[in-house]
């Protein structure tokens, strides 16, 4: 018996005959483009900012020393509250441990974001193209909790300690931020080293808000330094819809 094929027909084995042979060509055919996932990702950045004018989150800080991440040496608990127009206050719920450690470590650690959450210098420090180099690093996607994830490499446009160089994982869909790890672009005292950090978000209310996060840092006062941080209870105000 006689088949009679197409020239139709043949066409379209040749392109599956192709992308057998080199499966690559589909997956690179389906990769977005660099300049199409920063742009997401300064969307999705943008739209947080605009949209959340205010929010209430519980954060519990542990500090862990000498290589013991089971028993920390430091506890605080505190509300933090954030307004858009004054930026970010905290009341401590409950704290143990260590003064010493609670002083330099947890302390510095507020006052920082308290500064750093300051409405004339908090645009200094968005995760967004103006403030950093970002380049598409892999082909596909990663799954973080249960998102599919793209993965830029960051660097910082300028040193800051509030600036990391490293990795940005971010949802495939809408370019928001899932996780960042990376290290410091700049130490914070002549005494530390830069902090190595990484960071996890889910979406809340509809945007990117921190869940965990833990931060390495090496000194000669303390020595290695764990602080981990834990994000509960968020009461998110957003923009009233025009």
């Amino acid at each position: 018996m006689t088949i009679k094929v197409s020239p139709k027909q043949t066409l379209l084995g040749i392109v599956a005959i192709s992308f057998l042979a080199f499966p690559g060509l589909m997956l690179w055919a389906q990769q977005p483009d660099s300049a199409s996932v920063v742009r997401n990702v300064d969307a999705a950045v943008r739209a947080r900012i605009d949209n959340v004018v205010g929010y209430t989150v519980t954060e519990h800080y542990a500090v862990y020393r000498a290589n013991d991440e089971i028993h920390p040496v430091a506890e605080m608990t505190v509300k933090t509250t954030y307004a858009q127009n004054t930026g970010k206050s905290y009341a401590i719920m409950s704290q143990s441990g260590s003064t010493v450690v609670r002083n330099v470590v947890l302390n510095t650690i507020l006052d920082n974001e308290k500064r750093l959450n300051q409405p004339c210098v908090r645009e200094s420090a968005w995760i967004t193209s103006d403030n950093y180099e970002m380049k598409l690093e892999a082909v596909g996607t990663q799954t973080l909790d249960g998102r599919n994830c793209l993965i830029l490499a960051v660097n910082p446009r300028r040193k800051a300690t509030y600036l990391f160089e490293g990795t940005l994982w971010v949802d495939s869909k809408d370019g928001s931020i899932v996780q960042l790890q990376g290290t410091a672009s700049k130490s914070s005292s002549m005494l530390t080293g830069p902090t190595q950090l990484v960071r996890q978000y889910a979406n809340i209310g509809g945007f990117s808000e921190a869940t965990h996060a833990r931060a390495v840092s090496y000194g000669s006062l303390l020595g290695e330094t764990i602080v981990k941080i834990d994000y509960q209870d968020y009461q998110i105000q957003l923009r009233p819809s025009l």
